[in-house]
């Protein structure tokens, strides 16, 4: 990881991508199948954030008090909430969308 890392902060158009930013994605998009499915089961979108927050806050409290190697970090905490957040989100949308079709073909039936 780290030689891929070196590689594109050598090439002015990737030089941004860094250790932190790619850690802090790959939390956000770690969690973000969690918020999905908590809606996709049924639970209410707030039920997906504070599970997203619940979750990675006891994991980032387990490493402070049993890890001494791991590092606890609020960065991590607010990457998978913001993962959690984002899967309710695509999972609202998706019901969304598919209630909105579901309807056009419902009223389409309706006036044929």
């Amino acid at each position: 990881m780290r030689g891929l890392l070196d590689l594109l902060s050598g090439w002015p158009l990737t030089a941004w991508v860094t250790f932190d930013l790619v850690e802090f994605s790959a939390n956000v998009a770690m969690f973000l199948p969690l918020g999905l499915l908590v809606v996709a089961w049924g639970g209410r979108p707030w039920h997906g954030i504070l599970a997203g927050l619940a979750l990675s806050a006891t994991i980032e409290t387990a490493q402070l008090l049993f890890l001494p190697t791991r590092v606890a970090d609020l960065r991590d905490v607010v990457a998978n909430t913001l993962g959690a957040t984002l899967g309710v989100m695509a999972a609202v949308l998706i019901a969304r969308t598919g209630r909105l079709h579901s309807e056009r073909i419902a009223s389409a039936i309706e006036s044929s």
